[in-house]
């Protein structure tokens, strides 16, 4: 079971990377961890830093990707996104929140992309957290 899953999170993972890169978007980073800190992907669209969340939900699984994209969620992605843009000193670059969710099966996933998923305004103590 460990094993499909974790298939089934790099085809989703190469999937949504390959659907952002069609769409002109430059990949920085790839499944970045600092400490506890961890980002699916970190890429450029034009002059904005993304950061990318990719969530796979396979055939029969319950609730949409999306789903899965919670406050707590959110605050971690908030957490990592800070803690990126003061080690690559970025702080002065818009950046944003996107999510892709895919559904399917490795080799037949259908995605979405949501450019600007969430804002800081949705989560919780964002602001002593987005401060360089």
């Amino acid at each position: 079971m460990a094993a499909g899953h974790l298939e089934l999170g790099r085809a989703g993972e190469d999937a949504a990377w390959e659907m952002l890169r069609a769409k002109g978007y430059a990949l920085l980073e790839r499944n970045w961890s600092k400490n506890r800190f961890e980002l699916d992907l970190v890429c450029e669209d034009g002059d904005t830093v993304v950061f990318v969340e990719v969530k796979t939900r396979g055939v029969g699984m319950r609730g949409h990707p999306s789903d899965a994209l919670t406050p707590d969620k959110m605050r971690k992605l908030v957490k990592a996104a800070a803690y990126y843009l003061s080690k690559e000193q970025f702080w002065d670059r818009p950046c944003r929140f996107d999510l892709v969710s895919l559904s399917g099966e490795p080799g037949n996933l259908q995605a979405e992309h949501f450019t600007d998923a969430f804002d800081l305004s949705q989560v919780p103590g964002a602001s002593r957290i987005w401060q360089p």
